[in-house]
């Protein structure tokens, strides 16, 4: 079984060579990200995986389906960035990862509100210059506070135990309501009273249509002054524009992102020495009740470990004649 992997880093070959021992598979690995500038290099293989940030449209999987791939093998969780039409229309079965470690992102979502509230960063940085000043790091207590979770997902629900954990009160918002939740104490509201209300929001829910720029002007204005936003999710759920100006006001006592709706030109790559031309990230990056991470809350051995070994028992299961129609990881 032969797979082309698109935006590899170091890590990626690491753990897909370390569950790969038995030498079952047979691996191509490219830095760039699959998009048609690319695509036309894939031959003679029987599957590609892809990442978040890798565009799998129409173009490119027609080409695709002309060189004989059989499977799109998403090592991540979400899959916004398929053609999922066009995939049945070429008959190419798309897989995803849909849990492999939902603590792990949860845990960092946590960390960051952490950093951000008791700018453990800046006194880290302080302490090194010899500077053991207090000024400016005063923070809040979290306990007591209310925090609305916007999606209960598997990633969600390990949030909100989390936060219950600090003596919280956590409000979620979700399609579908999760017993087990209701049960640890969380109390599902509807979207506006979270908006309204809570104190601190994380974000933890799909980009889709009915999700893009959840968090926007009229949604920001809805919301209390000093409110603190953290997304691990998908950076389209935030309009970064809106955002900008609501720290300018100072609507957002703070935001907390590990994602950005322009990431892909961005993230995962060194450009410390370049220029960089995206001016709306220039400027929120400028505040200093901002934390960016680059897409780092997945980033453990365990969740990498999971990454691996469920993407290439799904490209297995892929590649034979049938697939279980109710398993999570197949969406075509």
């Amino acid at each position: 079984m032969r797979i082309a992997f698109f935006s590899t880093q170091p890590y990626d070959r690491f753990f897909f060579e370390q569950e790969n021992a038995e030498g079952k598979f047979s691996f191509q690995f490219y830095e760039t990200h699959l998009g048609p500038h690319i695509v036309h290099a894939v031959e003679d293989v029987d599957a590609v995986c892809v990442f978040v940030n890798d565009k799998i449209n129409q173009e490119v999987l027609s080409v695709l389906a002309d060189r004989g791939v059989k499977v799109i093998a998403l090592r991540c969780a979400g899959f916004n960035n398929v053609d999922l039409e066009a995939a049945k229309k070429y008959g190419i079965r798309v897989c995803r990862v849909p849990a492999y470690s939902p603590e792990a992102v949860a845990e960092h979502a946590v960390a960051m509100l952490l950093t951000l509230n008791r700018k453990t960063h800046k006194a880290y940085n302080r302490v090194r210059e010899q500077n053991f000043s207090l000024n400016g790091l005063l923070g809040f207590n979290i306990h007591g506070r209310t925090i609305g979770v916007i999606g209960t997902g598997k990633i969600g629900k390990a949030f909100c135990r989390i936060m219950l954990g600090f003596g919280c009160k956590v409000w979620a918002y979700d399609v579908f309501e999760d017993l087990d939740l209701r049960n640890a104490g969380v109390t599902y509201v509807p979207l506006n009273q979270i908006f309204e209300q809570a104190d601190i929001i994380s974000l933890h829910c799909p980009l889709m249509p009915e999700t893009k720029h959840l968090i926007n002007e009229e949604s920001l204005s809805k919301m209390k002054e000093g409110v603190v936003l953290i997304n691990t999710s998908r950076g389209g759920l935030v309009d970064t524009k809106a955002v900008v100006e609501a720290l300018k006001s100072q609507k957002l006592g703070g935001i907390a992102i590990d994602v950005y709706e322009q990431e892909e030109k961005i993230f995962f790559k060194d450009l410390s020495t370049v220029v960089i031309q995206d001016d709306v990230l220039q400027r929120l990056t400028s505040f200093p009740n901002v934390l960016l991470t680059a897409h780092q809350a997945f980033f453990t051995d365990e969740a990498l470990t999971q990454i691996a070994k469920i993407t290439l028992r799904n490209v297995k299961e892929g590649l034979q004649k049938t697939v279980d129609k109710l398993d999570p990881a197949f969406l075509v």
